[in-house]
């Protein structure tokens, strides 16, 4: 509907003289086409209502080919319509004593349509240029934002590195070395949401999913480990699919951590399936799961932060998030509406 309510026949016409010729043009073909199917019409109903298809007409021409192509649409359409449908026909000549007011009323009430249309025009012309305006305007703060976020991410980062190298306690340093990670997983989540190009507020999940698990898989696994991804070619709202992301982060450096201890081989299954109202995205791994005691208790000890925030990406994303334990093995759940 917007790109009808902002059609242009001379929109891509550089040339002053070519765009007059191409009003002039598509006034004509209007008129033309009004012509042929008023012929139609009067094989059933002749001279019944001869100015009737001049109006719509008119609005046409003017509202996609300027004043120009209305005024060219209007001379011929309506001297046509008095010329073969109103009696006489083949004649201009007034038969009945209200045919005159008759054809004066309604020369008026279309050159009345033809000046509403053309000021409709140009104000709807005008709105769309200052929302381009706008929009442009607003691009430039985002880029100019998104190079001041991405330096803050790796500001924060330094900062904690360096006081990282300050401390010799190992309990700090493994504190330190969470939290330098916990930024690094926001700072690749944003440096994917850029990557992915989105339209809008729209991401496609298809490539977003798969360059998360991509970048984090790269630094987080070793070589024995198998990585598999399947993702579903939708789109969701960026706030959702952020918070997805994230919870991708969290769930595969949960994994990388305490699923395959000392160099073990195995596999991690990533799969997001559904559309924007119901879907799920679960996270599975072949690792030790709930035959090792050790990693329930690091996952109750250190890896508390960790739950606490896929527990708030799951309510930003409106999902439900549950864990599954098997007798070799590991699946993250986060689900919205009934799933896929």
């Amino acid at each position: 509907m917007h790109r009808l309510a902002s059609f242009d026949v001379t929109a891509n016409i550089p040339s002053e003289t070519r765009r007059i010729l191409a009003q002039i043009g598509f006034g004509i073909i209007c008129a033309l086409a009004m012509i042929a199917l008023r012929a139609a019409i009067n094989m059933w109903a002749p001279t019944s209502g001869p100015f009737a298809l001049v109006y719509p007409t008119i609005l046409i021409a003017t509202l996609y080919g300027h004043w120009q192509a209305g005024a060219v649409a209007y001379l011929i359409s309506f001297f046509w319509a008095w010329w073969i449908v109103l009696p006489t026909v083949h004649s201009f000549r007034f038969v009945v004593a209200t045919d005159p007011p008759r054809v004066a009323i309604n020369a008026m009430a279309v050159l009345v349509v033809l000046v509403l249309a053309e000021i409709f025009r140009r104000a709807v012309r005008q709105v769309t240029r200052a929302r381009d305006a706008e929009l442009e305007r607003r691009q430039v703060l985002l880029r100019e934002l998104e190079h001041r976020t991405k330096n803050n991410f790796a500001l924060v980062a330094s900062l904690l590195s360096l006081q990282r190298r300050r401390h010799d306690n190992p309990e700090i340093v493994e504190a330190l070395d969470q939290a330098i990670g916990r930024v690094d997983t926001f700072a690749r989540a944003y440096e994917n949401l850029k990557l992915t190009d989105a339209e809008g507020s729209y991401v496609p999940m298809r490539q977003y999913v798969g360059d998360v698990v991509s970048r984090v898989s790269a630094g987080s696994f070793h070589d024995l480990v198998e990585i598999e991804v399947r993702s579903s070619d939708c789109e969701l709202p960026q706030q959702t699919a952020v918070a997805i992301c994230l919870f991708i982060n969290e769930a595969l450096t949960n994994s990388a951590k305490y699923a395959f201890p000392d160099g073990a081989a195995g596999k991690v299954s990533v799969t997001f399936t559904g559309n924007e109202d119901n879907w799920e995205l679960r996270v599975v791994d072949d690792g030790v799961g709930a035959a090792d005691e050790s990693r329930q208790q690091k996952a109750a000890g250190t890896a508390g932060m960790g739950v606490g925030l896929m527990e708030a990406f799951a309510r930003q994303a409106e999902a439900e998030y549950f864990v599954g334990e098997t007798a070799r093995g590991r699946s993250v759940h986060l689900r919205r509406g009934n799933g896929n």
